[in-house]
Order: C-alpha cells, then sequence, then structure tokens
C-alpha cells in the first residue's frame, strides 16, 4: 500500500488545485505526497537487503543533519541582519528566535540520550515530535507559497487589488508597497493588452501614525509613474489585509457583480492573502512582487505563524496529542 499512496496523494492534490489553487491543504497533501514517495523508497531498499539500503539510510540521516546545521546558521545570521537593518521589533526578532529554538530542542535530545531520566526522555520526545510537526508543515508552506507563485493567472480580469502596507513618515510609498505597485501596474497592462479594461483598486486606511489613507498616497504614487487617474479606485477604510478584501470586494460587487480580480501583494505574502482570500470569497488569485532577500526569510516566518493562528484549532489538538505521546514515553521508561 505505502508503494501506491504517493501516486493516489499526487492525484488528490492535482484535484484539488484544479479546483481551488488556495487552500493549505494543498501543501500539506503535498507534503504527504512527497514524504510516501521519500518512505516507499526507502522501504523498497532495506526489503531488497542490499547494501545501498543502509547507505541510502544513513546519507539520509547526515544530509538532515548538515541541513540542519547549516538553517541553523542561515537564521541566526539573518536575525543578526535584521536587528542591524529593520530594527529590534518582536517581528524582526523570528528568524533570530527560530535558530535559538532548533538549538534548543537539539540540545534537549542529546541532554536526553546522555542522561536517559524519564522526565527529560519524556520532555524530549515531546519537543522532537512537536519540532518534527512544525518542521513539516513549514516546508509544505514554503514550497507550495513557492509552486503557488508560479501558477499563471491565465483569466481575464476586471480588476486589479493593490493591498497597502505602510507609509514612510506618514505619507511616503515605502520601496515594498512601492514594488507591489510596480507589479500592479505590470498585471494591469498585461490585461489591458488582452482587450480588457480593468480598474486598479489601491487598499489600505488611514493608520493612527499616517497623514492621509494609504489608498490615497499609492494613488498619488501611481499618477506620478504615468497611469491614468481615471483608472484608479481608492478603498481607504481598512487595516488589516482581511479588511482589504473584504472593502475591495464591496466595491468589485457593486460595480459588476459576476467581476473577476487579481490581487498584487509581495511574494513573501502571496499564499497567506490567497488564503484569507478564498476566506473572504474573492473570486480571483493573487501575484506577489519581488522582496528584498534578507527580508525574506524573517517575513516567511511570520506568514507561516500567521497561518498556524488562522488554522489555530487544528494546530491545538495535534500538539496536545503530540504532548500527550511524549507523557507516554515517559509513563513506558519511568
Amino acid at each position: 500500500m505505502l508503494v501506491y499512496a504517493p501516486a493516489a496523494l499526487l492525484l488528490v492534490f492535482c484535484v484539488s488545485v484544479l479546483h481551488d489553487r488556495r487552500k493549505f491543504s494543498n501543501a500539506v497533501v503535498l507534503g504527504l505526497a512527497v514524504l510516501c514517495a521519500l518512505a516507499a523508497w526507502l522501504y523498497e531498499l532495506i526489503r531488497s537487503e542490499s547494501a545501498s539500503g543502509v547507505v541510502a539510510a544513513w546519507s539520509l540521516l547526515v544530509v538532515g543533519a548538515v541541513a540542519v546545521l547549516l538553517l541553523t546558521y542561515f537564521l541566526f545570521v539573518n536575525g543578526v541582519r535584521m536587528l542591524r537593518k529593520e530594527g529590534r521589533s518582536p517581528s524582526n526578532l523570528l528568524s533570530l528566535a527560530a535558530a535559538l529554538a532548533i538549538v534548543g530542542v537539539v540540545a534537549l535530545l542529546v541532554a536526553a540520550v546522555v542522561v536517559r531520566t524519564p522526565v527529560l526522555t519524556g520532555v524530549a520526545a515531546a519537543a522532537g515530535g512537536l519540532a518534527l510537526y512544525f518542521s513539516f508543515l513549514f516546508l509544505c508552506f514554503v514550497c507550495y507559497a513557492f509552486l503557488y507563485g508560479r501558477l499563471r493567472v491565465r483569466r481575464k480580469a476586471d480588476f486589479v487589488v493593490v493591498l497597502g502596507s505602510g507609509l514612510i513618515g506618514g505619507s511616503t510609498v515605502p520601496p515594498l508597497l512601492a514594488s507591489r505597485l510596480k507589479r500592479g501596474q505590470a498585471v494591469h497592462a498585461r490585461l489591458a493588452r488582452r482587450g480588457g479594461s480593468p480598474v486598479l483598486i489601491t487598499s489600505g486606511g488611514q493608520g493612527p501614525d499616517e497623514d492621509l489613507p494609504e489608498s490615497h498616497a499609492m494613488a498619488d504614487h501611481l499618477v506620478a509613474e504615468g497611469f491614468p487617474a481615471h483608472l484608479i479606485e481608492r478603498e481607504d477604510r481598512s487595516t488589516t489585509t482581511e479588511e482589504n478584501l473584504r472593502f475591495s470586494k464591496a466595491i468589485m460587487e457593486k460595480a459588476k457583480p459576476d467581476y473577476r480580480c487579481v490581487v498584487v501583494t509581495n511574494n513573501y505574502h502571496a499564499f497567506r492573502a490567497a488564503l484569507t482570500a478564498r476566506r473572504v470569497r474573492i473570486r480571483g488569485q493573487v501575484v506577489g512582487s519581488p522582496t528584498a532577500a534578507y527580508f525574506w526569510p524573517n517575513a516567511t516566518l511570520r506568514e507561516f505563524a500567521a497561518v498556524l493562528v488562522d488554522y489555530k484549532r487544528t494546530n491545538v489538538v495535534l500538539c496536545l496529542l503530540i504532548v500527550l505521546g511524549g507523557v507516554l514515553v515517559w509513563w513506558s521508561v519511568r
């Protein structure tokens, strides 16, 4: 059965993506398909009783260990760089916190093997299980987000919605937002070449430290870049991504009930924005604009954490089951 599981899961994945690519379950099914394929491959090698099976198993262990070391180093370096460039806000500490968490779990597992006390063994089992669970979900998230960002939007659209992201000095469009607007212009131009005349919606309200709504600053930036002012619609009430999409949806439905749209944000944010768009029943896909390389890891971790919160009930239940497994390990070795 294990041999056929990857093919069955890939079939489920393909059908699900064709139905709606904006689902986190797509990422999980793809991850399970890869995991089952790897397990089936190792099972066949070990069952053949050849030396290649042992070599393959040890090779995977070595590759995994090296990957953990490199990932920890990369996250630590990126975390330090984020602190230097972006400041010491909690959201900028995620890369550094992830690196320290990996070191902590590895140290705990080593201590459990060396000391071998029942309590430490149970705690290490629970911590290791949680680490594997979140690592699997994170890999699923990153890989499918990468894939989602490369799936082309082929349909015609009536609207292009550009999501806001804050202003510098209360009135100036920052580089991150300028990147979104540039991608929005490119998407609008491509749709116009297909014979349509889409409206571009700038979406973003006014924060407490801003002199004007983000949508107005975004519109002014577009006009200064030569974009026609009469093709811009402003959504100036939203303060979150979900509100961006809900309020923009109301504008689009009022203008054209059977609308289609393309939502533009940054590449690290595209998949979570797509999940939110599905939840609020937006008829359209999300595309991403480039982001500075140093900013991407920390931002991706932040997006992953937000997705975990969106599915908090499922995650809490599964985490409790993993902790219960750790308790059972403690009970069995005490």
